[in-house]
């Protein structure tokens, strides 16, 4: 027990230490729990053979991490992905791996290790990359979700790995394959000993159960958990959703990655999922942070000293092959320069499942332990480098212009009091209202071909992001009256909003919502007015089924018009108690405003329209 808080001690002060001032520095919280491992393990020997047992545990944060993933992907947004999943990251994965494969064939090694190696060395750091794409906000932009979608397939084929390590065994003597047989059996499986088809059947089983877990159990248990209404029991619900799924995999042979990655996307449209991203999120931050510390705190110097020249070759050369794969696809699918230079550098690493599939493959009696110690090294010293290759991406962006697939922004050269930014239905309906009424306007798209259309009707627009500060400045921010937000993107129009207002407190800002949340970002972010897209022509269709109930013209008109009216005043004071970090369904303020709102709007209503009738029979 001392021991343990001793070693628990070291690893949580040795994190407190650095990372604060990594990430002041700007090296970001990877790199500072690298450094963190590398000084109390190789550099002051506070640490020695628990760091690969602790590792094993640590890689955890990485299962809880894919739980998390998974929870932000809806099913239809993963299908929508296939196209990225199959084309960028399996083209990823055998261009890398038949290269590797190639260069250790060149190196010596018989064609089996040569190919396990390539294998093992094309996976990249799911860790280290989404956590350093996310503190960097670099998660939404093209090159991170272009690299968020080959990190995906790599997790993914981790399985088929998995299978087929075993068939490229070669014998490296008594002592590695008794390890191996010791291994093997002291792991608990539940496909030990069946027939091809009945391993099949039974990781498919798995699989399903998983979903139908997802979808029939886990509900009712919440509810039912709920009911206590205390809080440790929803961190002891969540973590026992992600840990059991886990155990599943593990004992069907399927990555515990990749099976509570599934269970997220199962459960991403359900109500809860607010609440278990809560209760995971602190568990994910720490054992990830402790994954990095054991990385850092497990690489052997004295392998590294005793032939530097080789292993930094091989270190570097890995990170060349896999950068070059990388250039060849981002050429072949046409990606832009600052996001092709950030899908290479981010990608261009071994990852953390290096190490479970070196140590099968040392229990397969597919690697000797020399030539693992080695991979290993190479793996851990590939991932320190990875944080100084977004360190280099930061300071090259800096100095690089933003790049993009199509022609550059117009220049303009027209400044008005109407700036209208985005020109789609509801856009273009405001800007031939404007023009009708003789007001000029300052157009602006980044879609081209809906630019040059406009062109050819004698309507003037700008080809440019109307979401760049530079865009926006030359269209006259600073001189116009008013800006019109009339973007499709919802977080586009919100950022747009919010620097307007940044730089104009003063201008008025009318601007497009989707829905009701949308209206409330809208209205924190400083917008004036605010439109529903499809709320006028709601009201108006609504008004012909009153005339077609009975009501007259001016009967239908009215209630329209009262309906407008009041609905708008119930969503001012609801956006008031709206809180973007608080899921609407737990925000209980709101839900007790909003329905006592409901009853007021329709009292109001009635008697509105009652009193209205009265006046007009006095008339």
């Amino acid at each position: 027990m001392e021991n343990f808080l001793l070693q628990a001690t070291l690893y949580l002060g040795a994190a407190l230490l650095t990372v604060p001032v990594a990430v002041r520095l700007g090296l970001g919280s990877v790199l500072g729990y690298l450094i963190a491992g590398i000084v109390i393990g190789p550099v002051l020997g506070w640490v020695g053979s628990e760091t690969t047992e602790l590792q094993h545990f640590a890689e955890f944060g990485v299962v809880m991490m894919l739980f998390l993933i998974g929870l932000e992907l809806d099913p239809k947004a993963l299908w929508a992905m296939r196209a990225k999943l199959i084309n960028l990251g399996g083209l990823q994965i055998v261009l890398s791996a038949g290269l590797i494969s190639a260069g250790g064939l060149v190196l010596g090694l018989p064609w089996q290790t040569a190919v396990a190696v390539g294998l093992i060395l094309s996976l990249s750091s799911t860790a280290i990359v989404l956590q350093t794409l996310a503190e960097k906000g670099l998660m939404n932009s093209n090159g991170g979700r272009s690299a968020f979608s080959v990190l995906l397939t790599q997790d993914i084929a981790v399985i088929p790995m998995l299978a087929l390590l075993p068939l490229l065994a070669i014998a490296h003597g008594g002592d590695a394959a008794h390890h191996g047989e010791d291994a093997h059996h002291a792991t608990m499986s539940l496909v030990e000993g069946l027939p091809a088809w009945g391993v099949t059947l039974v990781t498919l089983g798995a699989v399903a159960a998983v979903v139908l877990v997802g979808v029939f159990l886990i509900r009712p248990l919440f509810y039912f958990v709920n009911g206590a209404h205390l809080r440790e029991l929803h961190t002891a619900f969540a973590l026992l959703i992600v840990v059991g799924i886990a155990v599943l995999m593990t004992l069907v042979g399927l990555s515990p990655a990749l099976g509570t990655f599934l269970a997220g996307v199962v459960l991403a449209n359900s109500e809860f999922r607010h609440q278990l991203e809560s209760d995971i999120e602190p568990f994910k931050g720490l054992l990830l942070g402790l994954f990095f510390i054991t990385v850092g705190a497990g690489v052997n110097f004295g392998v590294l000293f005793g032939n530097p020249a080789s292993i930094l070759g091989l270190t570097f050369g890995l990170i060349f092959v896999k950068w070059l794969v990388l250039f060849i696809i981002g050429r072949m699918f046409g990606m832009p320069g600052k996001d092709a230079m950030l899908f290479r550098l981010s990608l261009a690493q071994a990852g953390e499942f290096g190490f479970v599939l070196i140590s099968f493959a040392i229990q397969q009696s597919v690697l000797d332990n020399a030539l693992a110690e080695t991979l290993l090294l190479v793996v851990a010293l590939s991932m320190l480098f990875t944080p100084v290759l977004f360190i280099a991406y930061d300071q090259i962006s800096k100095r690089q212009k933003d790049e993009t697939s199509g022609p550059k922004a117009d220049e303009i050269d027209e400044q008005s009091g109407i700036i209208i930014a985005g020109i789609g239905r509801f856009g273009q309906m405001v800007n031939r209202m404007m023009r009708t009424a003789g007001h000029q306007t300052t157009v602006l798209d980044k879609d081209l071909e809906v630019i040059k259309l406009m062109r050819k009707f004698g309507f003037k627009g700008f080809f440019g992001d109307p979401t760049r500060p530079d865009v926006l400045h030359a269209a006259g921010i600073e001189t116009c009256r008013v800006l019109v937000v009339a973007l499709d993107d919802k977080h586009a129009a919100v950022e747009l909003v919010k620097y307007a207002r940044r730089v104009r407190p003063d201008l008025h800002i009318v601007a497009r919502a989707a829905d009701r949340v949308h209206v409330y970002e809208l209205f924190a972010a400083g917008a004036n007015d605010i439109v529903r897209e499809m709320f006028d022509s709601s009201l108006r269709a609504g008004r012909y089924v009153l005339e077609n109930l009975g009501l007259s013209d001016f009967e239908a008109h009215e209630f329209e018009r009262l309906f407008f009216k009041e609905d708008r005043r119930v969503l001012r004071e609801l956006a008031e108690l709206w809180d973007p970090n608080v899921p609407v369904s737990e925000n209980k303020a709101y839900i007790e405003r909003a329905t006592a709102l409901n009853a007021e709007l329709e009292t109001n209503l009635v008697s509105q329209v009652q009193q209205k009738a009265k006046d007009a029979d006095q008339a």
